[in-house]
């Protein structure tokens, strides 16, 4: 019998369904639970008797409880946890730490087309004119719409959201490109090494960045960046806000170097009331919202059981980073 430890605050439905699910196990939840997924958690003394971990325990305490063998990410980034002294320490005991990107894959992946629709289809525009004005610019909206069939797109950070959103493409005929700092080889798109980004941005009519926050991304894209890309072109960001420099984003699109932004993520979050990007033009925010969906919580729990049933059988743990 193993011990599970969780600070994940779930509705009472999801609650049954992994108390279910963990069968023989014994289940002890956190003091204090998280009330929003994205947060890491408090120092909680019952991880202490904890073999598995389900949600976000602080990285800092994970170090001293020598028991635990795993711990299992409500979220698909895991930047807290991506340090070296981290990794050593873990690897050092033989315990692993896998995220729940395959939970996230597709929402965040849905969430870009979205938005890159909106953008070909000139949607923020028309949705700017029926809450103002209700004017009827048919030619204008017509001339400036778009298609996505031939252009470039390049996929900056290549995971889970990535290999997904090059399947929702696929029909719509763009070319793809991959930048990531270790091409594996079994991509389904061109890849590049990070080092070659900025030959790729340049000939791109989309950017996407889908990185991690950590020492080697902190601020990847600033003002030389947003210069080397292709004038009119747009920037995404569904990685981490601590990725760009959010002073050079807004100059390249007040100079209208780029044509326009998406931003699921900033820095800090919440966003500040005053910030300019909030009332920039052409540029568009959701609040970390892209991998959110009705059913989250519950495919949260069922990947965690599903990867828990390859723990009890010694098999490779879905979507380990560590």
């Amino acid at each position: 019998m193993l011990t599970i430890w969780t600070n994940a605050s779930l509705p009472e439905q999801e609650i049954a369904q992994l108390r279910q699910g963990v069968g023989k196990h014994r289940l002890i939840f956190a003091s204090n639970l998280n009330s929003l997924n994205l947060s890491i958690g408090e120092v909680d003394p019952s991880l202490a008797e904890a073999d598995i971990a389900f949600g976000q325990p602080l990285p800092e305490q994970v170090w001293s409880v020598s028991k635990l063998r795993w711990v299992h990410l409500t979220t698909a980034g895991y930047t807290s946890y991506d340090r070296k002294d981290f990794r050593t320490e873990m690897n050092a005991r033989g315990a692993s730490v896998t995220t729940s990107s395959g939970v996230y894959d597709e929402p965040c992946a849905q969430h870009l087309l979205a938005m890159m629709m909106a953008f070909a289809r000139q949607l923020p525009q028309s949705l700017d004119t029926q809450r103002t004005d209700r004017g009827w610019p048919a030619a204008q909206r017509r001339s400036q719409s778009f298609l996505l069939e031939g252009q470039t797109a390049v996929l900056v950070g290549f995971g889970e959201i990535a290999k997904r959103l090059c399947e929702l493409l696929a029909p719509l005929h763009m070319k793809l490109v991959g930048v990531r700092r270790a091409p594996q080889g079994d991509e389904p798109i061109t890849m590049l090494r990070q080092a070659r980004i900025v030959e790729a941005i340049a000939k791109a009519d989309h950017v996407i960045n889908m990185l991690p926050s950590n020492d080697s991304t902190e601020r990847l894209f600033r003002h030389e960046l947003f210069q080397a890309m292709k004038p009119g072109s747009y920037f995404y960001n569904i990685g981490r806000g601590a990725t760009v420099d959010q002073a050079a984003l807004l100059q390249a699109l007040q100079s209208h170097h780029i044509a326009g932004a998406y931003l699921d993520v900033m820095t800090p979050e919440p966003l500040p009331f005053d910030s300019p990007l909030w009332i920039e033009p052409n540029c568009y925010i959701t609040p970390h919202s892209a991998g959110g969906f009705r059913q989250e919580m519950s495919r949260l729990v069922e990947h965690f059981l599903t990867n828990l049933r390859r723990f009890e059988a010694n098999e490779t743990l879905l979507n380990r980073v560590i």
